[in-house]
C-alpha cells in the first residue's frame, strides 16, 4: 500500500494556466510506479502492481484501472514532458489508489433520493417521465438494500415536490451514513449514440465542475468538501459497478456542484443511470427488469465501498487492474 501518495511529490513544478503542475515521471517515480508511453507519445501508462493509470494528451479524463474519472486540469504535455495538476493528485488520483483509513462509524442508513417528482418531471421521452422512472428505481433499490441489511430512507414516497435544498437537509437529518439520488439522463441531439452511467459527487474548492456552465472554480468548500474524498470513492465503486454489470459504455465519475450534494454532510453521489433518449436504453430503463439490473449494481458498488471503509477494513487499490483482461478497450467519454 502506498503511504499518501499524493503527498510524495517531486520538488519540481511548472505552472500551467495559472495552476500547479509537477511532472507525472517524478510523481511516478516519487510513489514507485511505472510510466510508458505509446509510439504516438500523446497516451501515456502509469502502473505499479495493484493500478494502472492512462492519461492523455489535453484530456481530463484520467482511465484507473479500467474506469474512467474526470479530473479537473487536463494532462498537459511541454516539449515532451507529461505534466499533471497537483490539485489533481490530491483530490482525485491519491483518494482512490490510496483510500484514507475509515472511521469507527459503519453504514448502518443510506437515504436514496428519487430525482424530480410532482410539478418537476425531470426529461421525458413521449409518455414517459424521469420522475416515474427514478421512484421505481429508488423503491427497487430501498428493497434490495434492506435485504442486504441496510436501514433505507427515501426524500420522496410518492409523486411530490421536494425542494432540491430539502433532499439532503432530510438525509442529514435522519442521520444517514450514504445519501445516493437518482436521474435517468437525455440527450435529444445526439439521441442514437450518447448512453451509458455517469456518477457525480462533489466539487473540488479550486476546481470547474464537469458539467461547468460557466461556473468557473471561484465557488468556496460546501458541507460536501468535508467527505469529498469518500464520496469519490463511492461514486468511482458504483460508476465501475454499473459499467461491469449492465455491459455498456462508461461516461465517467464526474464532479458537480448540484445542489442535492451541495449539503451533504454524509458521502453523496448523484447517479445517472443512462439516457432515456436513447432508442435502445431507453427502452430497457422502461423495464422493470433492467431497473432491478440497475439496482443490483449499485448495491454492489456500495458493498465494495463498505468493503474498503468498514471498521478494520483493508485499506488498498480500489479496483483490481487491467491486466486480467488486457484485451478489454474501454471507451473514454470526455464530460
Amino acid at each position: 500500500m502506498l503511504a499518501c501518495a499524493w503527498l510524495a511529490l517531486p520538488a519540481r513544478a511548472a505552472y500551467v494556466n495559472g495552476h500547479s503542475y509537477v511532472a507525472l515521471a517524478d510523481w511516478a517515480a516519487a510513489n514507485h510506479f511505472s510510466v510508458k508511453r505509446n509510439s504516438r507519445g500523446d497516451e501515456f501508462t502509469v502502473s505499479s502492481r495493484s493500478a494502472r493509470l492512462i492519461f492523455d494528451k489535453d484530456s481530463n479524463i484520467v482511465e484507473l484501472n479500467g474506469v474512467n474519472v474526470a479530473m479537473s486540469f487536463p494532462l498537459a504535455v511541454d516539449r515532451g514532458t507529461p505534466l499533471v495538476s497537483q490539485l489533481d493528485l490530491a483530490k482525485t488520483i491519491s483518494p482512490l489508489i490510496n483510500p484514507a483509513r475509515s472511521s469507527a462509524r459503519r453504514i448502518t442508513t443510506i437515504c436514496l433520493d428519487p430525482g424530480h417528482g410532482g410539478k418537476d418531471t425531470g426529461n421525458h421521452v413521449g409518455s414517459h417521465y424521469e420522475k416515474i422512472y427514478t421512484l421505481a428505481l429508488a423503491q427497487e433499490l430501498r428493497d434490495e438494500l434492506k435485504a442486504a441489511g441496510f436501514q433505507v430512507v427515501l426524500t420522496r414516497s410518492q409523486d411530490e415536490y421536494v425542494d432540491l435544498a430539502e433532499r439532503p437537509n432530510r438525509a442529514n437529518r435522519r442521520g444517514a451514513d450514504l445519501f445516493v439520488s437518482l436521474h435517468f439522463n437525455a440527450s435529444p441531439a445526439d439521441a442514437s449514440h450518447v448512453h451509458g452511467p455517469e456518477t457525480y459527487c462533489i466539487t473540488p474548492v479550486g476546481a470547474s465542475s464537469s458539467n461547468a456552465q460557466g461556473e468557473g472554480a471561484n465557488h468556496g468548500a460546501t458541507p460536501a468538501n468535508r467527505v469529498e474524498s469518500k464520496s469519490l470513492l463511492l461514486a468511482y465503486q458504483v460508476q465501475r459497478s454499473l459499467v461491469k454489470n449492465l455491459d455498456t459504455e462508461d461516461r465517467n465519475v464526474r464532479r458537480a456542484r448540484f445542489a442535492v450534494l451541495r449539503d451533504a454532510q454524509m458521502p453523496a453521489i448523484l447517479i445517472e443511470s443512462g439516457y432515456m433518449t436513447h432508442p435502445v436504453e431507453g427502452r430497457r430503463i422502461f423495464d422493470a427488469g433492467y431497473r432491478r439490473q440497475i439496482a443490483g449494481a449499485i448495491v454492489k458498488g456500495i458493498l465494495n465501498y463498505q468493503k474498503l471503509t468498514s471498521p478494520g477494513a483493508r485499506t488498498t487499490m480500489v479496483a483490481e487492474t487491467q491486466a486480467s483482461n488486457p484485451n478489454k478497450t474501454i471507451s473514454r467519454t470526455r464530460p
